[in-house]
């Protein structure tokens, strides 16, 4: 049983910042895109940032120059750095893998629980 586990969550002013991690366990063979996602009361999730395996980043407009997405695979961790936060940021915050079980498995996407942002003007 694969588990995305988010931390880091908070209420923080305007301005501040927060750094999000989600460390995935369980039987896992390799871990490819890792990513976050929010969700906003009365609106739909949508993406944050995206990492590849090898580094590679995608990052939403309303985030660029502001959050920054990183990982550690020998950890099984996907962090996001959240600076200049701005009460827009407020949203539920959910991590998202695409993980494979066994090498003969296609891989197959997996959510966190989700962690409240709460940005205060």
């Amino acid at each position: 049983q694969v588990q995305l586990v988010e931390s880091g969550g908070g209420l923080v002013q305007a301005g501040g910042s927060l750094t999000l991690s989600c460390a995935a366990s369980g039987s896992i063979f390799s871990i490819r895109t890792m990513g976050w996602y929010r969700q906003a009361p009365g609106k739909q999730r949508e993406l944050v940032a995206t990492i590849t395996s090898s580094g590679s980043t995608n990052y939403a407009d309303s985030v660029k120059g502001r959050f920054t997405i990183s990982r550690d695979n020998a950890k099984k961790t996907v962090y996001l750095q959240m600076n200049s936060l701005k009460p827009e940021d407020t949203a539920v915050y959910y991590c998202n893998a695409d993980i494979r079980l066994t090498g003969w498995d296609l891989p197959a996407g997996y959510w966190g629980q989700g962690t409240q942002v709460t940005v205060s003007s």
